[in-house]
């Protein structure tokens, strides 16, 4: 599937296996499975996701960025913790409240939770480190 400027999904060719697999408006590959396909509706059309067990999804390429605080945010702001992640795979809950107890650094050399506190909050588990940006770099020193 191709996911459109719009937010929309474009079939590219039907899978057989139950997961699903969209290239980004950017160009950003990432594959879901069914429990993920429920999130990514939800997400989409701004309503309650309708996950009803683990879920699990990877975009093995990385991503372009995203706010790590709020889900609908589309570019870096000073105040929406914007985060380019390198190859990860996410998980899904049914019920984000039990992801309140992990940390939301990215930075922090291994799983973190993405939009803590939303509907949306899911766990990132990189697979290599998460490069700091710059203005990180420069300010630990």
């Amino acid at each position: 599937m191709e996911m459109t400027a719009d937010n929309q999904m474009k079939p590219l060719r039907d899978g057989t296996n139950g997961w699903l697999c969209v290239v980004e408006a950017d160009g950003t590959p990432m594959c879901l499975d069914k429990e993920w396909q429920a999130w990514a509706d939800g997400w989409m059309n701004k309503k309650d996701p309708q996950v009803k067990g683990i879920g699990l999804a990877y975009m093995l390429k990385g991503d372009k960025g995203a706010s790590n605080t709020d889900p609908y945010a589309t570019k870096a702001a000073a105040d929406n913790h914007w985060v380019v992640s390198g190859p990860h795979v996410m998980v899904v809950l049914p019920d984000p409240s039990q992801l309140d107890a992990l940390p939301t650094d990215p930075w922090n050399g291994g799983p973190w939770v993405m939009w803590k506190g939303t509907k949306y909050a899911h766990i990132m588990m990189p697979t290599v480190p998460t490069p700091k940006p710059a203005a990180a770099k420069a300010s630990a020193k």
